[in-house]
């Protein structure tokens, strides 16, 4: 209990020490470049871009959907093609 205690005031003394000296204003300073620096380099948020990422996916999946359909309306009205185009990816190993 008391080694807590003293372990605690000393953290405390410890605090206030860097909080009043000039390492406070060192970070400060710091950390405000470092964010100058980061807005003139265009960088993204974490969540813009999980969120681009996201629209991404759904683009992919719309995209193949669109792709699956329209083999399906090609070999629809051109049934010759559709058979030619499955025998020539046969012949290449793709299904």
């Amino acid at each position: 209990m008391l080694s807590q205690k003293l372990f605690d005031e000393i953290s405390a003394k410890i605090s206030e020490t860097i909080a009043a000296s000039p390492a406070k204003d060192l970070e400060k300073n710091v950390k405000a470049m470092m964010a100058s620096t980061f807005t003139r380099m265009d960088l993204v948020t974490r969540e813009e871009f999980d969120v681009q990422q996201e629209v991404l996916v759904r683009t992919r999946e719309k995209l193949e959907a669109l792709e699956a359909r329209l083999a399906e309306l090609e070999a629809q009205v051109f049934p010759d093609k559709a058979a030619e185009l499955e025998a020539a990816q046969a012949a290449q190993g793709h299904s």
